[in-house]
């Protein structure tokens, strides 16, 4: 059973160390499942149509219905976690993805099939409220390192989904993929519910309805129009008027919630320069991260013949893709030292710098799969080390009482970020192609802009990390 204790001042330690590592062991897990949904389609995203019975197009948004649900979610979940105690928001946050996972390992056509992904990107709550709720339950010697490996699950999830899901499809039934998903989201859902504390950290204050839906509907119009730009074309009135609509909704959203007495997201808060900074940081890492996920798996699967391809099967690419993942979690207790050691703006500093020098480093170095893996693994440190440092960041800067708000806008950020560096990859890799018996494939000097972009990206998140006020650290 779930026991409550009273929240703790100033992040002072709530449990003991063996039960403080149990929690944290338990959220990572949680979050690692959540973000592994995120990209567990991808190896059956070419066939989506035909397993589904429906145009491409429409099968599109198997993916994108949950990239743009997850991202509404982060700052509503934070906000609630806040207001109801953030035990309860991961709770239902994990049941959400169990009964998301069920409804679509059941689905064979694409309404079902997208109630279940909805769901499922609606648990990315989970994440910005497991990193709140830790400054909560572990003893400060603790609390970096174990922010550090939960905000990495965000990356860690991705890298590691694709060869898991890869190779699933390839040895049994794509609804297996739903099946092990539905089974990891019970074992996350009763490890939360009996063993993750209920502190007492709920604060007065109402939940402002009006704000979550000016959000999501704002958030939602945004997210859509940048995902589906390159598709509908980017002059297209679709894509314009929804982008113009969505920046309409949003203004009308931040003039209300600076009036409104209980907002949503507290934007004098938000606004202040470390914050702001931190997040705007978070959209340009967020860039580089998704950036390096995109370009480099299709520049290994891309054909020997074009010269430059390295001609790997899907599950080849997985395997080459996955030791990001691990490079990217082993960094967690690194990046924890490294943020008591020098702080977390010197800290996000370095994992930009580093996540740049990456992809220079794929800039030059392509010829090899070996090369990508290495360059890979790079941009994962980089990668590691600034998601840790972002939220430490964040929470030196805002109140207790808006600690899962402010961790959700800032994964919100990131979401941003990832989701822009989507668009502008695929227009990218499409503006500049060869032929090659009878397709269109993008040609070497696209991938090089690709790494180009997202070198440039991950340094401006360096720079703008550096204008982040240094904080005098104990």
């Amino acid at each position: 059973m779930t026991t409550t204790q009273p929240a703790p001042p100033s992040g002072d330690a709530t449990t003991a160390s063996g039960s403080a590592l149990t929690t944290v062991a338990i959220l990572c897990f949680g979050g690692l499942v959540a973000a592994l949904t995120q990209t567990m389609v991808i190896p059956i995203q070419g066939e989506l149509g035909r397993l589904l019975d429906t145009s491409e197009a429409n099968a599109s948004w198997v993916v994108t219905s949950t990239l743009v649900a997850g991202a509404v979610a982060m700052p509503i979940a934070g906000r609630l976690g806040d207001l109801f105690g953030k035990q309860r928001v991961l709770a239902i946050s994990a049941l959400v993805l169990l009964l998301g996972s069920l409804v679509c390992a059941l689905s064979d056509s694409l309404v079902p099939m997208l109630a279940g992904r909805l769901l499922q990107g609606l648990a990315m709550g989970f994440i910005p409220v497991g990193i709140a709720l830790m400054r909560e339950v572990t003893p400060p010697a603790l609390t970096a390192t174990a922010m550090a490996a939960m905000s990495a699950t965000l990356g860690v999830g991705g890298a590691i989904g694709l060869p898991l899901s890869a190779w699933i499809v390839q040895d049994f039934s794509w609804h297996t993929l739903f099946w092990v998903s539905t089974g990891l989201a019970a074992v996350m859902a009763l490890a939360v519910v009996a063993l993750v504390p209920h502190v007492r950290d709920a604060v007065p204050g109402r939940f402002d309805v009006i704000g979550a839906l000016g959000l999501a509907v704002g958030l939602v119009g945004l997210l859509v129009a940048v995902s589906k730009g390159n598709a509908w074309g980017w002059t297209s009135g679709r894509t314009l008027g929804l982008l113009a609509a969505a920046v309409v909704v949003l203004l009308v959203w931040g003039r209300y919630e600076l009036r409104v007495t209980d907002p949503l997201c507290d934007l004098r808060v938000t606004a202040s320069r470390p914050v702001l900074l931190t997040n705007a940081a978070a959209v340009a890492i967020g860039f580089g991260m998704m950036a390096q996920a995109i370009v480099v798996p299709r520049l290994l699967q891309s054909p020997a013949e074009t010269g430059y391809g390295l001609g790997q099967t899907l599950l080849q690419t997985g395997l080459w893709m996955a030791p990001g993942g691990l490079v990217m979690m082993a960094f967690s207790p690194i990046s924890g030292r490294m943020i008591r050691a020098l702080g977390a703006r010197t800290t996000l500093i370095v994992g930009a710098s580093v996540l740049g020098s990456g992809y220079l480093f794929a800039f030059f170095l392509t010829t090899a799969p070996w090369q990508l893996l290495v360059a890979n693994c790079i941009t994962s440190a980089g990668v590691g080390i600034g998601y840790a440092a972002m939220p430490t960041l964040i929470l030196e800067s805002v109140p207790l009482t808006e600690a899962g708000s402010a961790v959700g806008v800032n994964g919100l950020m990131r979401s941003i970020g990832t989701s822009v560096s989507s668009a502008a990859m695929a227009a990218i890799l499409t503006a500049s192609t060869i032929g090659l018996g009878g397709q269109e494939l993008p040609s070497e000097t696209a991938f090089h802009l690709c790494f180009i972009v997202g070198a440039a990206a991950a340094f401006l998140g360096a720079v703008l990390a550096a204008m982040v006020p240094s904080r005098r650290r104990a």
